[in-house]
Protein backbone atom coordinates (compact mmCIF):
# COMPACT_ATOMS: atom_id res chain seq x y z
CA UNK A 1 0.00 0.00 0.00
CA UNK A 2 0.94 3.64 -0.91
CA UNK A 3 1.44 6.21 2.43
CA UNK A 4 1.30 9.92 2.03
CA UNK A 5 1.97 12.33 4.26
CA UNK A 6 -1.21 15.17 4.16
CA UNK A 7 -1.65 18.65 5.53
CA UNK A 8 -5.72 19.60 6.47
CA UNK A 9 -6.41 22.82 4.92
CA UNK A 10 -9.40 25.46 5.62
CA UNK A 11 -9.91 28.62 4.76
CA UNK A 12 -9.84 31.96 6.64
CA UNK A 13 -12.04 34.41 5.35
CA UNK A 14 -9.92 35.26 2.42
CA UNK A 15 -6.47 33.50 3.32
CA UNK A 16 -5.76 29.92 2.63
CA UNK A 17 -5.10 28.15 5.82
CA UNK A 18 -2.47 25.17 5.82
CA UNK A 19 -1.88 22.60 8.58
CA UNK A 20 -1.10 18.59 8.42
CA UNK A 21 -1.71 15.03 9.10
CA UNK A 22 -0.63 11.65 7.38
CA UNK A 23 -3.04 9.41 6.01
CA UNK A 24 -2.65 6.11 5.05
CA UNK A 25 -3.62 4.54 1.51
CA UNK A 26 -5.50 1.24 2.94
CA UNK A 27 -9.08 0.83 3.30
CA UNK A 28 -9.07 -0.65 7.28
CA UNK A 29 -7.83 2.61 9.17
CA UNK A 30 -9.15 1.58 12.44
CA UNK A 31 -6.45 0.28 14.33
CA UNK A 32 -3.27 2.19 12.93
CA UNK A 33 -1.88 5.67 14.05
CA UNK A 34 -1.32 8.15 10.80
CA UNK A 35 0.52 11.35 11.23
CA UNK A 36 4.13 10.34 11.24
CA UNK A 37 5.75 13.96 10.49
CA UNK A 38 8.96 14.95 11.82
CA UNK A 39 8.91 17.66 14.35
CA UNK A 40 10.20 19.77 11.82
CA UNK A 41 7.17 20.26 10.45
CA UNK A 42 5.56 22.18 13.25
CA UNK A 43 7.59 25.09 12.42
CA UNK A 44 6.71 28.66 11.57
CA UNK A 45 9.44 29.92 9.53
CA UNK A 46 12.06 29.61 11.75
CA UNK A 47 10.38 29.60 14.66
CA UNK A 48 9.45 26.08 16.33
CA UNK A 49 6.06 25.80 17.83
CA UNK A 50 5.99 25.57 21.68
CA UNK A 51 4.14 22.20 22.09
CA UNK A 52 1.77 23.73 25.02
CA UNK A 53 0.89 26.89 24.15
CA UNK A 54 -0.03 25.33 20.39
CA UNK A 55 -2.07 22.89 21.99
CA UNK A 56 -4.10 25.54 23.73
CA UNK A 57 -4.54 27.16 20.37
CA UNK A 58 -6.54 24.13 19.28
CA UNK A 59 -8.86 24.03 22.49
CA UNK A 60 -9.55 27.97 22.19
CA UNK A 61 -11.04 26.48 18.48
CA UNK A 62 -13.73 24.70 20.37
CA UNK A 63 -14.68 28.27 21.10
CA UNK A 64 -17.30 29.51 18.77
CA UNK A 65 -19.45 26.25 18.33
CA UNK A 66 -20.34 27.99 22.26
CA UNK A 67 -20.41 31.72 22.13
CA UNK A 68 -22.42 32.20 19.08
CA UNK A 69 -25.68 31.42 18.07
CA UNK A 70 -24.74 31.04 14.33
CA UNK A 71 -21.42 29.06 13.01
CA UNK A 72 -21.41 25.20 13.56
CA UNK A 73 -24.06 25.31 16.11
CA UNK A 74 -27.03 27.16 14.03
CA UNK A 75 -26.16 24.50 10.86
CA UNK A 76 -26.84 21.76 13.33
CA UNK A 77 -30.00 23.22 14.68
CA UNK A 78 -32.04 25.89 12.48
CA UNK A 79 -31.78 23.20 9.82
CA UNK A 80 -33.83 20.25 12.43
CA UNK A 81 -37.11 20.40 13.35
CA UNK A 82 -36.79 21.98 16.65
CA UNK A 83 -35.36 25.52 15.92
CA UNK A 84 -36.33 28.62 13.60
CA UNK A 85 -35.53 31.69 13.96
CA UNK A 86 -38.74 34.00 12.73
CA UNK A 87 -38.25 37.58 11.33
CA UNK A 88 -40.19 40.01 13.40
CA UNK A 89 -41.30 43.00 11.83
CA UNK A 90 -37.62 44.58 11.05
CA UNK A 91 -35.84 42.19 13.98
CA UNK A 92 -34.04 39.45 13.21
CA UNK A 93 -34.00 39.66 8.93
CA UNK A 94 -30.33 39.25 8.73
CA UNK A 95 -30.97 38.63 5.07
CA UNK A 96 -32.70 35.44 5.48
CA UNK A 97 -29.65 34.32 7.35
CA UNK A 98 -32.03 31.67 9.46
CA UNK A 99 -34.58 31.40 7.62
CA UNK A 100 -33.00 29.91 4.95
CA UNK A 101 -31.34 27.46 7.26
CA UNK A 102 -34.66 26.14 8.48
CA UNK A 103 -36.14 26.20 5.06
CA UNK A 104 -32.98 24.08 3.45
CA UNK A 105 -32.97 27.01 0.73
CA UNK A 106 -29.36 27.84 2.17
CA UNK A 107 -26.04 28.16 -0.70
CA UNK A 108 -22.12 28.36 -1.11
CA UNK A 109 -22.53 31.86 -0.37
CA UNK A 110 -24.51 31.48 2.95
CA UNK A 111 -22.64 33.52 5.95
CA UNK A 112 -22.90 30.95 8.57
CA UNK A 113 -21.89 27.80 6.18
CA UNK A 114 -18.82 29.72 5.67
CA UNK A 115 -18.47 30.69 9.36
CA UNK A 116 -18.73 27.12 10.17
CA UNK A 117 -16.43 25.82 7.53
CA UNK A 118 -13.50 28.38 8.74
CA UNK A 119 -14.30 27.65 12.49
CA UNK A 120 -13.99 23.76 11.91
CA UNK A 121 -10.81 23.87 9.41
CA UNK A 122 -9.12 26.70 11.80
CA UNK A 123 -9.80 23.94 14.74
CA UNK A 124 -8.19 21.22 12.66
CA UNK A 125 -5.27 22.87 11.54
CA UNK A 126 -4.84 23.75 15.25
CA UNK A 127 -4.71 20.39 16.31
CA UNK A 128 -2.42 19.21 13.38
CA UNK A 129 0.33 21.53 14.56
CA UNK A 130 -0.28 20.59 18.51
CA UNK A 131 0.33 16.88 17.48
CA UNK A 132 3.64 17.63 15.88
CA UNK A 133 4.49 20.25 17.94
CA UNK A 134 4.17 17.70 21.23
CA UNK A 135 6.89 15.77 19.39
CA UNK A 136 7.73 12.66 21.42
CA UNK A 137 4.97 14.19 24.70
CA UNK A 138 2.44 11.36 24.16
CA UNK A 139 0.32 13.43 26.59
CA UNK A 140 0.08 16.21 24.56
CA UNK A 141 -0.02 13.91 21.19
CA UNK A 142 -3.01 11.97 22.84
CA UNK A 143 -5.22 15.49 23.34
CA UNK A 144 -4.15 16.75 19.77
CA UNK A 145 -5.60 13.66 18.15
CA UNK A 146 -8.43 14.00 20.09
CA UNK A 147 -8.93 17.96 19.09
CA UNK A 148 -8.20 16.94 15.53
CA UNK A 149 -10.54 14.00 15.58
CA UNK A 150 -12.92 15.89 16.99
CA UNK A 151 -13.48 18.85 14.25
CA UNK A 152 -12.76 16.24 11.48
CA UNK A 153 -16.02 14.42 12.35
CA UNK A 154 -17.57 17.54 12.35
CA UNK A 155 -16.10 18.44 8.97
CA UNK A 156 -17.23 15.09 7.65
CA UNK A 157 -20.81 15.57 9.18
CA UNK A 158 -21.47 19.03 8.05
CA UNK A 159 -19.91 18.97 4.49
CA UNK A 160 -18.85 15.33 3.55
CA UNK A 161 -15.41 15.61 1.92
CA UNK A 162 -12.35 17.24 3.78
CA UNK A 163 -9.61 19.23 1.83
CA UNK A 164 -5.85 18.04 2.61
CA UNK A 165 -2.44 19.27 1.43
CA UNK A 166 0.73 17.07 0.89
CA UNK A 167 3.59 17.90 2.94
CA UNK A 168 5.88 18.00 -0.10
CA UNK A 169 3.60 20.43 -2.03
CA UNK A 170 4.60 23.93 -2.81
CA UNK A 171 2.88 26.42 -0.85
CA UNK A 172 0.81 27.57 -3.65
CA UNK A 173 -0.01 23.79 -4.93
CA UNK A 174 -3.75 23.18 -4.80
CA UNK A 175 -4.99 21.02 -1.61
CA UNK A 176 -5.83 17.73 -2.51
CA UNK A 177 -9.74 16.72 -0.67
CA UNK A 178 -10.35 13.52 0.80
CA UNK A 179 -13.28 11.56 0.48
CA UNK A 180 -16.04 11.79 2.85
CA UNK A 181 -15.18 7.79 3.77
CA UNK A 182 -11.50 8.32 3.82
CA UNK A 183 -11.77 11.44 6.31
CA UNK A 184 -14.33 9.62 8.53
CA UNK A 185 -11.80 7.00 8.77
CA UNK A 186 -8.97 9.49 9.52
CA UNK A 187 -10.84 11.15 12.20
CA UNK A 188 -11.80 6.96 13.65
CA UNK A 189 -8.19 6.71 13.77
CA UNK A 190 -7.06 9.97 15.78
CA UNK A 191 -10.15 9.36 18.08
CA UNK A 192 -8.70 5.78 19.03
CA UNK A 193 -5.20 6.87 19.15
CA UNK A 194 -6.34 9.39 22.10
CA UNK A 195 -8.73 6.61 23.77
CA UNK A 196 -5.46 4.30 23.84
CA UNK A 197 -3.76 7.19 25.27
CA UNK A 198 -5.64 9.88 27.43
CA UNK A 199 -5.70 9.28 31.05
CA UNK A 200 -9.14 8.82 32.44
CA UNK A 201 -11.68 11.51 33.63
CA UNK A 202 -11.49 13.04 36.74
CA UNK A 203 -13.90 15.76 38.05
CA UNK A 204 -11.49 18.58 37.57
CA UNK A 205 -10.43 17.66 34.06
CA UNK A 206 -14.06 17.59 32.08
CA UNK A 207 -12.59 20.29 29.61
CA UNK A 208 -9.63 18.23 28.42
CA UNK A 209 -9.70 15.52 26.64
CA UNK A 210 -9.73 12.25 28.13
CA UNK A 211 -10.21 8.26 27.40
CA UNK A 212 -13.33 8.56 27.71
CA UNK A 213 -14.58 11.53 25.97
CA UNK A 214 -12.39 9.58 23.13
CA UNK A 215 -14.81 6.79 23.57
CA UNK A 216 -18.12 9.08 23.93
CA UNK A 217 -16.69 10.62 20.27
CA UNK A 218 -15.67 6.92 18.98
CA UNK A 219 -19.52 5.75 20.04
CA UNK A 220 -20.87 8.23 17.76
CA UNK A 221 -18.60 8.27 14.58
CA UNK A 222 -19.46 4.29 14.21
CA UNK A 223 -23.41 5.18 14.81
CA UNK A 224 -22.90 7.47 12.16
CA UNK A 225 -20.72 5.28 10.14
CA UNK A 226 -23.36 4.14 7.38
CA UNK A 227 -23.95 7.66 7.04
CA UNK A 228 -20.42 8.11 5.94
CA UNK A 229 -19.77 5.31 3.62
CA UNK A 230 -22.70 5.67 1.94
CA UNK A 231 -22.15 6.47 -1.81
CA UNK A 232 -21.69 10.19 -2.65
CA UNK A 233 -24.58 9.55 -5.47
CA UNK A 234 -27.22 8.92 -2.28
CA UNK A 235 -26.18 10.88 0.48
CA UNK A 236 -29.50 10.79 2.53
CA UNK A 237 -29.17 7.15 2.09
CA UNK A 238 -30.96 4.23 2.58
CA UNK A 239 -28.18 3.44 5.00
CA UNK A 240 -26.64 -0.20 6.04
CA UNK A 241 -26.00 0.20 9.32
CA UNK A 242 -23.06 -2.60 10.01
CA UNK A 243 -23.18 -4.93 12.46
CA UNK A 244 -19.40 -4.41 13.47
CA UNK A 245 -20.03 -1.12 13.56
CA UNK A 246 -23.09 -1.09 15.67
CA UNK A 247 -20.66 -3.32 18.28
CA UNK A 248 -18.08 -1.04 18.29
CA UNK A 249 -20.84 2.08 19.32
CA UNK A 250 -21.76 -0.60 21.93
CA UNK A 251 -18.20 -1.30 23.11
CA UNK A 252 -17.54 2.51 23.80
CA UNK A 253 -20.58 3.65 24.96
CA UNK A 254 -19.43 1.13 28.04
CA UNK A 255 -16.45 2.05 28.01
CA UNK A 256 -17.75 5.55 29.60
CA UNK A 257 -20.30 3.46 30.95
CA UNK A 258 -18.14 1.21 33.10
CA UNK A 259 -15.62 3.73 34.29
CA UNK A 260 -18.69 4.60 37.36
CA UNK A 261 -17.31 8.45 36.88
CA UNK A 262 -20.70 9.49 35.38
CA UNK A 263 -24.84 9.24 36.18
CA UNK A 264 -28.06 10.67 35.37
CA UNK A 265 -28.70 13.89 37.08
CA UNK A 266 -31.57 12.51 39.75
CA UNK A 267 -34.96 12.65 39.12
CA UNK A 268 -36.61 16.42 39.03
CA UNK A 269 -32.60 17.67 38.65
CA UNK A 270 -32.10 17.85 34.82
CA UNK A 271 -31.27 21.34 34.37
CA UNK A 272 -28.50 20.93 37.08
CA UNK A 273 -26.59 19.62 34.30
CA UNK A 274 -27.01 23.56 32.46
CA UNK A 275 -26.89 25.12 35.82
CA UNK A 276 -24.45 27.72 36.18
CA UNK A 277 -22.94 25.83 38.84
CA UNK A 278 -23.39 22.30 36.36
CA UNK A 279 -19.79 21.80 37.26
CA UNK A 280 -20.16 20.47 40.83
CA UNK A 281 -24.25 19.52 40.35
CA UNK A 282 -23.70 17.38 37.31
CA UNK A 283 -21.89 14.03 36.88
CA UNK A 284 -22.90 13.59 33.41
CA UNK A 285 -20.54 15.77 31.89
CA UNK A 286 -17.64 13.88 30.12
CA UNK A 287 -15.89 16.91 28.05
CA UNK A 288 -17.13 20.58 28.17
CA UNK A 289 -15.63 23.99 27.73
CA UNK A 290 -15.27 25.27 31.57
CA UNK A 291 -16.47 29.30 32.24
CA UNK A 292 -15.70 30.50 35.54
CA UNK A 293 -16.36 34.08 37.21
CA UNK A 294 -13.50 35.65 35.47
CA UNK A 295 -13.27 33.93 31.73
CA UNK A 296 -16.01 32.29 29.80
CA UNK A 297 -14.52 31.37 26.33
CA UNK A 298 -17.42 29.11 25.94
CA UNK A 299 -20.18 31.80 26.95
CA UNK A 300 -23.49 30.29 27.19
CA UNK A 301 -25.08 34.18 27.06
CA UNK A 302 -26.39 33.46 23.55
CA UNK A 303 -27.97 30.62 24.49
CA UNK A 304 -30.88 32.76 26.62
CA UNK A 305 -30.17 36.06 24.65
CA UNK A 306 -30.96 34.72 21.46
CA UNK A 307 -34.24 33.20 22.90
CA UNK A 308 -35.63 35.52 25.20
CA UNK A 309 -38.13 38.55 25.03
CA UNK A 310 -36.43 42.19 25.33
CA UNK A 311 -39.10 42.57 28.69
CA UNK A 312 -37.80 39.72 30.55
CA UNK A 313 -35.61 39.85 33.57
CA UNK A 314 -32.60 39.22 31.62
CA UNK A 315 -33.54 42.16 28.74
CA UNK A 316 -32.90 39.75 25.63
CA UNK A 317 -33.41 39.52 21.98
CA UNK A 318 -36.19 38.03 21.44
CA UNK A 319 -35.71 35.80 18.67
CA UNK A 320 -35.52 31.96 18.33
CA UNK A 321 -38.16 29.27 19.07
CA UNK A 322 -38.72 26.12 18.89
CA UNK A 323 -41.36 24.45 16.90
CA UNK A 324 -45.25 23.76 18.51
CA UNK A 325 -44.73 19.72 17.02
CA UNK A 326 -41.73 19.36 19.03
CA UNK A 327 -43.03 20.81 21.94
CA UNK A 328 -46.17 18.40 21.78
CA UNK A 329 -44.02 15.39 21.33
CA UNK A 330 -43.23 15.56 25.43
CA UNK A 331 -45.65 14.49 28.14
CA UNK A 332 -46.98 16.96 30.54
CA UNK A 333 -44.58 15.53 33.50
CA UNK A 334 -41.80 15.07 31.45
CA UNK A 335 -39.22 17.80 33.61
CA UNK A 336 -37.68 18.40 30.15
CA UNK A 337 -40.68 20.46 28.88
CA UNK A 338 -40.24 22.87 32.12
CA UNK A 339 -39.34 23.46 35.48
CA UNK A 340 -39.27 26.25 37.85
CA UNK A 341 -35.43 25.84 39.74
CA UNK A 342 -35.89 27.40 42.93
CA UNK A 343 -32.95 29.71 42.65
CA UNK A 344 -34.38 31.14 39.13
CA UNK A 345 -37.97 31.38 38.91
CA UNK A 346 -38.89 33.29 42.35
CA UNK A 347 -36.26 35.34 41.86
CA UNK A 348 -36.70 36.73 37.96
CA UNK A 349 -40.20 35.10 37.07
CA UNK A 350 -37.54 33.22 34.39
CA UNK A 351 -38.41 29.24 34.13
CA UNK A 352 -36.55 26.30 32.51
CA UNK A 353 -37.37 24.10 29.39
CA UNK A 354 -39.94 25.54 27.45
CA UNK A 355 -41.91 28.64 27.76
CA UNK A 356 -45.44 28.88 26.22
CA UNK A 357 -48.33 31.48 27.33
CA UNK A 358 -47.99 34.44 29.86
CA UNK A 359 -45.10 34.78 30.82
CA UNK A 360 -43.97 36.71 34.59
CA UNK A 361 -40.99 39.06 35.71
CA UNK A 362 -39.09 39.78 39.29
CA UNK A 363 -41.70 40.38 41.87
CA UNK A 364 -41.43 43.81 43.33
CA UNK A 365 -39.73 44.51 46.50
CA UNK A 366 -41.28 43.09 49.35
CA UNK A 367 -43.24 41.03 47.93
CA UNK A 368 -43.15 37.20 46.65
CA UNK A 369 -45.72 37.61 43.87
CA UNK A 370 -44.61 37.20 40.35
CA UNK A 371 -45.47 40.53 38.19
CA UNK A 372 -46.93 39.29 34.48
CA UNK A 373 -45.08 40.91 31.83
CA UNK A 374 -46.48 42.70 28.55
CA UNK A 375 -44.80 43.13 25.34
CA UNK A 376 -44.07 46.38 24.00
CA UNK A 377 -47.13 47.75 23.24
CA UNK A 378 -48.69 47.05 26.65
CA UNK A 379 -50.30 43.80 25.76
CA UNK A 380 -49.94 40.38 28.03
CA UNK A 381 -46.69 38.63 27.06
CA UNK A 382 -48.17 35.63 26.30
CA UNK A 383 -45.98 33.44 24.05
CA UNK A 384 -47.90 31.47 21.26
CA UNK A 385 -46.91 28.29 19.94
CA UNK A 386 -48.02 29.31 16.50
CA UNK A 387 -45.09 31.27 14.12
CA UNK A 388 -44.74 32.31 10.74
CA UNK A 389 -41.30 32.32 9.98
CA UNK A 390 -40.92 35.02 7.90
CA UNK A 391 -43.61 37.37 9.43
CA UNK A 392 -43.93 36.97 13.22
CA UNK A 393 -45.30 39.46 15.76
CA UNK A 394 -42.86 39.92 19.00
CA UNK A 395 -44.61 36.77 21.19
CA UNK A 396 -45.39 34.62 18.29
CA UNK A 397 -43.49 31.05 19.28
CA UNK A 398 -42.23 29.21 22.16
CA UNK A 399 -39.09 29.81 23.51
CA UNK A 400 -36.69 28.25 25.03
CA UNK A 401 -34.06 28.05 28.04
CA UNK A 402 -31.73 25.29 28.36
CA UNK A 403 -28.63 27.24 29.90
CA UNK A 404 -29.86 28.86 33.43
CA UNK A 405 -28.83 32.57 33.41
CA UNK A 406 -27.83 33.05 37.17
CA UNK A 407 -29.89 35.81 38.49
CA UNK A 408 -26.88 38.12 39.99
CA UNK A 409 -24.56 37.62 36.75
CA UNK A 410 -26.33 36.14 33.49
CA UNK A 411 -23.99 38.69 31.62
CA UNK A 412 -20.33 36.74 32.90
CA UNK A 413 -22.44 33.01 33.25
CA UNK A 414 -20.36 30.19 34.57
CA UNK A 415 -22.30 27.36 33.44
CA UNK A 416 -19.68 25.17 31.72
CA UNK A 417 -20.61 24.47 27.54
CA UNK A 418 -21.61 20.80 27.61
CA UNK A 419 -20.11 19.16 24.74
CA UNK A 420 -20.12 15.69 25.56
CA UNK A 421 -22.88 14.76 27.78
CA UNK A 422 -23.60 10.85 29.67
CA UNK A 423 -26.97 10.90 28.51
CA UNK A 424 -26.42 11.22 25.09
CA UNK A 425 -23.97 7.95 25.61
CA UNK A 426 -27.04 6.30 27.06
CA UNK A 427 -29.01 6.44 24.29
CA UNK A 428 -26.18 5.89 21.34
CA UNK A 429 -26.05 2.51 22.99
CA UNK A 430 -29.32 1.88 23.12
CA UNK A 431 -30.16 2.96 19.25
CA UNK A 432 -26.61 0.84 18.67
CA UNK A 433 -28.27 -2.42 20.17
CA UNK A 434 -31.26 -1.55 18.31
CA UNK A 435 -29.82 -1.64 14.90
CA UNK A 436 -28.24 -5.01 15.81
CA UNK A 437 -25.17 -4.00 17.92
CA UNK A 438 -24.31 -6.86 20.60
CA UNK A 439 -24.13 -5.38 24.06
CA UNK A 440 -21.56 -7.93 27.02
CA UNK A 441 -23.93 -6.06 29.87
CA UNK A 442 -26.89 -7.51 28.24
CA UNK A 443 -28.83 -4.71 28.21
CA UNK A 444 -31.60 -4.06 26.13
CA UNK A 445 -32.83 -0.65 23.88
CA UNK A 446 -36.39 -0.50 25.63
CA UNK A 447 -34.75 -1.12 29.18
CA UNK A 448 -31.84 2.04 28.73
CA UNK A 449 -34.39 4.10 27.36
CA UNK A 450 -37.34 3.76 29.92
CA UNK A 451 -34.77 4.00 32.64
CA UNK A 452 -33.91 7.30 31.19
CA UNK A 453 -37.43 8.39 30.94
CA UNK A 454 -38.36 7.22 34.36
CA UNK A 455 -35.50 9.13 36.00
CA UNK A 456 -37.21 12.13 33.57
CA UNK A 457 -39.92 11.84 35.24
CA UNK A 458 -41.92 10.57 31.72
CA UNK A 459 -44.13 7.24 31.27
CA UNK A 460 -42.00 4.15 30.38
CA UNK A 461 -42.95 3.25 26.47
CA UNK A 462 -44.50 -0.38 25.63
CA UNK A 463 -42.66 -0.58 22.72
CA UNK A 464 -38.86 1.21 21.92
CA UNK A 465 -37.75 1.39 18.06
CA UNK A 466 -35.76 3.21 15.88
CA UNK A 467 -38.89 5.88 15.74
CA UNK A 468 -39.34 5.85 19.70
CA UNK A 469 -35.33 6.42 20.11
CA UNK A 470 -34.96 9.24 17.78
CA UNK A 471 -37.75 11.08 19.58
CA UNK A 472 -36.04 10.42 22.81
CA UNK A 473 -32.92 11.53 21.39
CA UNK A 474 -34.97 14.82 21.16
CA UNK A 475 -36.39 15.21 24.04
CA UNK A 476 -33.14 14.65 26.05
CA UNK A 477 -31.16 16.35 23.97
CA UNK A 478 -32.88 19.29 22.53
CA UNK A 479 -30.81 22.49 21.34
CA UNK A 480 -27.80 20.79 22.30
CA UNK A 481 -26.19 20.67 18.91
CA UNK A 482 -26.83 17.05 17.70
CA UNK A 483 -30.22 17.04 16.21
CA UNK A 484 -29.53 17.81 12.36
CA UNK A 485 -27.10 14.54 12.75
CA UNK A 486 -29.97 12.74 14.11
CA UNK A 487 -32.11 12.93 11.96
CA UNK A 488 -30.15 12.74 9.02
CA UNK A 489 -29.23 9.09 10.37
CA UNK A 490 -32.90 8.31 11.00
CA UNK A 491 -33.55 8.93 7.46
CA UNK A 492 -36.24 11.76 8.74
CA UNK A 493 -34.39 15.22 7.72
CA UNK A 494 -35.84 16.12 5.18
CA UNK A 495 -38.90 15.66 5.71
CA UNK A 496 -41.53 18.53 5.59
CA UNK A 497 -41.80 20.25 9.24
CA UNK A 498 -43.77 23.59 10.21
CA UNK A 499 -42.84 26.48 7.78
CA UNK A 500 -40.59 23.86 5.33
CA UNK A 501 -43.94 22.34 4.14
CA UNK A 502 -42.19 20.03 1.36
CA UNK A 503 -39.79 17.59 1.11
CA UNK A 504 -35.97 18.79 0.34
CA UNK A 505 -34.10 17.60 -2.04
CA UNK A 506 -31.75 14.56 -0.82
CA UNK A 507 -28.77 16.75 -1.49
CA UNK A 508 -29.79 19.23 1.73
CA UNK A 509 -28.44 16.19 3.86
CA UNK A 510 -24.73 18.16 2.90
CA UNK A 511 -23.98 21.70 3.13
CA UNK A 512 -22.13 22.88 0.42
CA UNK A 513 -18.42 23.88 0.31
CA UNK A 514 -18.14 27.83 1.00
CA UNK A 515 -17.40 29.78 -2.50
CA UNK A 516 -14.70 31.30 -0.94
CA UNK A 517 -13.22 28.33 -0.04
CA UNK A 518 -13.65 26.62 -4.05
CA UNK A 519 -12.34 30.02 -5.41
CA UNK A 520 -9.04 29.69 -3.31
CA UNK A 521 -9.23 25.91 -4.15
CA UNK A 522 -10.48 24.51 -7.24
CA UNK A 523 -9.82 21.01 -5.78
CA UNK A 524 -13.45 21.44 -3.90
CA UNK A 525 -14.67 20.67 -7.76
CA UNK A 526 -16.98 18.89 -7.92
CA UNK A 527 -19.07 21.14 -5.33
CA UNK A 528 -21.34 19.34 -3.33
CA UNK A 529 -24.33 18.05 -5.17
CA UNK A 530 -27.30 19.93 -5.51
CA UNK A 531 -25.24 23.23 -5.34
Amino acid sequence: MNVSKYQTVGILTATLLVGSFGINGCTNLDDKVFGALSSTDATTGAIVLDPAATLQGAYTALYPIANSQGRAYALEEHSSDEMMGPTRGTDWDDFGVWRKLHQHTWDSQHVEVLNAWNDLNTGAFRATQAVYAAGTNQALVAQAKFLRGFFTSYIVDLFGRTPVRQVTDAADANPAVLTRQAASNFAISDLRAAFNALPAYTTTTANTATKEAAAAMLAKMYLNRAVYNNAPASPAGPYTFAKADMDSAVYFANQVISSAKFALTAKGKYFDSFHWDNDSRSQELIFTIQNTSTAQPGSVQNRYFMTEHYNQYIGAWNGFTTLADFYNSFEAADERRGASPSDLTPQTGMTAGFQVGQQYGAPAAGSTALVPLKDRSGNPLVFTPAVNIALANEVAGIRVIKYLPNPVSYNNPTNDYVLLRYADVLLMKAEAIARGGTDSQGQTAAGIVNSLRTTRGASTLATVDLTAILAERGRELYWEGWRRSDQIRFGVFTNPVDQRPTKSPDTAVLFPFPQQAIDSNPNLQPQNAGY
